[in-house]
This record gives C-alpha cells, structure tokens and sequence, in this order.
C-alpha cells in the first residue's frame, strides 16, 4: 500500500461550479502568493484566473489536454486587460468569477472579475483563441462551442 490509498478522506482538488450562466471558482492567499509586504503579487491575479478558467473548461468537459496530444490545438491567451482595484492579502478568501463574453469560432473573450467578500478586487477581459500546434488559429471543437454558446445563453 502507498502513502495515499491509506489515507482516510476522500481529498479531491476544488472545483468550481456554474450558475446564471457564470462560473465560480475560489481560492485562498497562501504566503507564496505575497511579496515583501504581504500583498499578492500582481503576476499572481493572473494565476487566479488561469486557474478558474481552466476548471471553467474541465467542468463544461472540454479536455484540452486530449486535444493536445492528439494535436488538434490549445488555448492561447492573446489579448488581456485587467484593472486592478484593491490589494489582496495573506490568507484572504477569494472568488473567481468568470463570464463568456464574446464567442468566435476560433476564439472566446472571457470577463473575469475576483471578489474578496462582496468587494470587486480586480477585473480583467481576456481573449484566447484556439491555436494549431504550430501557432496558427483553428476553429474551435464543434462540441466546445456548443458548451460556450450553452452557458452563454444560461439562466441556470
């Protein structure tokens, strides 16, 4: 027996969830994600959205990594914007909150807005576009647009 089939809990990564047609994915500040001062790195605000937008996908079944090795393309940030508001801080609890925006058929533009309580912290538009592995766009799985237009259009 190894180290993890003797533990006693179930311990799954997070994962985030969808309603009224947004997902949300939280987080907490760990002392990495600070600098000297004890306020999150601004590089780090990035890595908070990356991570939401990567469950976003995982939970809509969008499996980029089969994609990718079966050489059908990825995801590539190609344009972002992103205003910051007020800091976060050391052990703070924060919610990532992600929108689709605006659905092409090689790319999505995604709203993404990071709230500490009922306080907006940050926000940022993000576009990423559906690359060939040699860097070129590609339209979209089919099946992937069909889940974006879905959550698009959702109430639920």
């Amino acid at each position: 027996m190894d180290a993890i089939s003797n533990l006693p809990l179930d311990i799954t990564p997070h994962d985030g969830a969808f309603r009224e047609g947004r997902h949300y994915f939280a987080c907490r500040v760990y002392y990495e994600d600070t600098d000297f001062s004890g306020i999150v790195y601004h590089a780090n605000y990035l890595k908070y959205m990356e991570r939401a937008r990567s469950d976003m996908l995982h939970q809509l079944e969008m499996d980029q990594r089969a994609a990718f090795e079966a050489g059908d393309g990825t995801y590539a940030v190609v344009d972002l914007h992103i205003k910051y508001i007020a800091p976060a801080k050391l052990q703070d609890n924060l919610l990532v909150i992600s929108k689709v925006h605006k659905l092409r058929k090689a790319s999505v533009e995604i709203e993404q807005n990071i709230l500490r309580g009922n306080d907006k912290i940050a926000s940022a538009n993000i576009q990423v576009a559906y690359l060939t592995p040699a860097g070129r766009p590609r339209r979209q799985p089919e099946a992937w647009i069909k889940a974006f237009a879905a959550i698009m259009n959702s109430d639920k």
